[in-house]
């Protein structure tokens, strides 16, 4: 017996006992019971469901859906540990940024070099991406009367590059994944500057918003992890000798220079500084950390790989931690806005979907399964990235709760579009070589 399938059967016992509890706890009236057997029950199913072949690629929807739940049965036992809230902005700064990081070992320079191999359809689906999904948010705060700050978290998590998510459900759909994976390392780097822009084109009214600190904390969300993970593919595929050196170089400064920043040097730098010098500066040490950070997980590829196969599970774990701290800290304002802004999100998801196959495919005149890589590519939004800028401004309970609404449910319905489409490939092809079978029957009975 596997390991996995181990982890199968008691997930599915946990589940089972946890509908009994639900149950039990319903009929007595007794939240003490049926609420942690509704946690137990989705979560243990979440564990089970690779029990069965059709809900194997469920699985990551289906922790996300449990994280969801368990943040709206128990919100503030969620986030406080021991008086400690872990939805600090430091601590969602570092999360985020494993994240990032961990996404960012996906990438590889070989594939921004394969952008030029096809840099129309990496265009087309960056194009759509940044234009349809903050001008849809954009509709979408118009039709519904949100509190400013929920309004503002849709058009944040319009205006974001495409996640994990997206290039997961394009490989599930049997699309272009190489397609997918360059528009998401585009994207990604575009959003540095795309994403600021169109916050603060489309949300400058509603709340005050720093565009200079916004895009210091996209560079330190998003650029410097990122970086960090392509510095490493070049430790490991391209550099030399000399190239090495000179990077082990730089990390030695930086490691210096965190040390300086440790030991005093920040009182004595930049304590009197203003402001803006001391948000430079924090990037500077930031940019520092990452140099240091990428030779260190270097180091540890070589004399581990298997910390490679991890990286994808804390990238899920990430949006897990993202969508469930967000939804917990703002579990008062979704009672209110719940349904509505379910709705609204998943009317720009699904929006995005049609929207970005339709553009790609009539107007852009892309083959089918490029026009289906750039509807997941603009449908699904990075939701982590999202949070943690909520998180940045201070915001996570508001600001950040379309992104909590709208991961599970570009989840569930990327999910279901990509087998869908899977299976109707299959089904096509079966056609297709049911009738090749017919055609050779009838001219091998012709000659005969």
């Amino acid at each position: 017996m596997t390991i996995e399938s181990v982890m199968n059967k008691t997930g599915l016992g946990v589940c089972a006992a946890g509908v009994a509890l639900a149950v039990l706890g319903a009929i007595m009236q007794s939240p003490a019971l049926w609420q942690p057997g509704l946690v137990m029950s989705i979560a243990g199913f979440a564990v089970g469901a690779g029990h069965w072949p059709a809900l194997r690629s469920y699985r990551f929807t289906l922790w996300i859906i449990a994280g969801f739940v368990a943040a709206m049965t128990y919100s503030t036992d969620l986030i406080v540990w021991g008086g400690f809230n872990i939805t600090h902005k430091w601590i969602v700064f570092l999360v985020i940024q494993a994240t990032m990081f961990s996404m960012g070992t996906k990438l590889t320079i070989q594939d921004f070099i394969d952008v030029a191999k096809m840099p129309w359809a990496v265009f087309v689906g960056t194009f759509c991406h940044f234009l349809i999904m903050p001008l849809l948010g954009f509709s979408i705060t118009l039709m519904f009367d949100f509190p400013p700050e929920v309004a503002v978290g849709i058009l944040l998590i319009g205006a974001c590059p495409s996640g994990l998510s997206s290039t997961v459900m394009v490989y599930i759909a049997n699309a272009n994944l190489a397609l997918a994976v360059s528009i998401a390392a585009v994207s990604t780097l575009a959003a540095t500057v795309m994403t600021p822009f169109w916050v603060n084109l489309l949300a400058g009214s509603m709340i005050d918003i720093n565009l200079t600190a916004m895009v210091m904390d996209v560079i330190k969300i998003v650029l410097i992890p990122i970086g960090a993970a392509i510095l490493h593919d070049y430790l490991k595929t391209y550099a030399g000798p000399r190239g090495r050196r000179v990077v082990q170089m730089l990390a030695g400064i930086s490691a210096l220079w965190l040390i300086c920043m440790i030991a005093g040097g920040w009182d004595s730098l930049f304590g009197s500084a203003g402001a803006d010098v001391q948000m430079y500066a924090v990037v500077i040490n930031f940019v520092a950390g990452g140099i240091v950070w990428a030779l260190f997980y270097n180091w540890l590829h070589g004399r581990t790989p298997v910390v490679q196969k991890v990286m994808p599970t804390i990238s899920m774990i990430g949006i897990i931690f993202f969508t469930t701290t967000a939804a917990a800290a703002g579990r008062e304002h979704l009672v209110q806005v719940g349904f509505l802004l379910c709705v609204a999100m998943l009317m720009h998801n699904l929006g995005g979907f049609f929207i970005g196959y339709l553009m790609s495919r009539w107007i852009f005149r892309m083959d089918v399964q490029s026009a289906r890589t750039v509807a997941f590519e603009v449908g699904l939004q990075n939701g982590g990235m999202a949070s943690g800028l909520a998180a940045a401004m201070g915001k996570l309970a508001t600001v950040g709760l379309a992104s909590a609404v709208m991961t599970p449910l570009g989840n569930v319905s990327g999910s279901l579009l990509a087998n869908y489409w899977r299976k109707k490939d299959a089904r096509q092809a079966h056609t297709d070589a049911e009738t090749a079978e017919k055609v050779i029957s009838g001219e091998q009975l012709y000659k005969g």
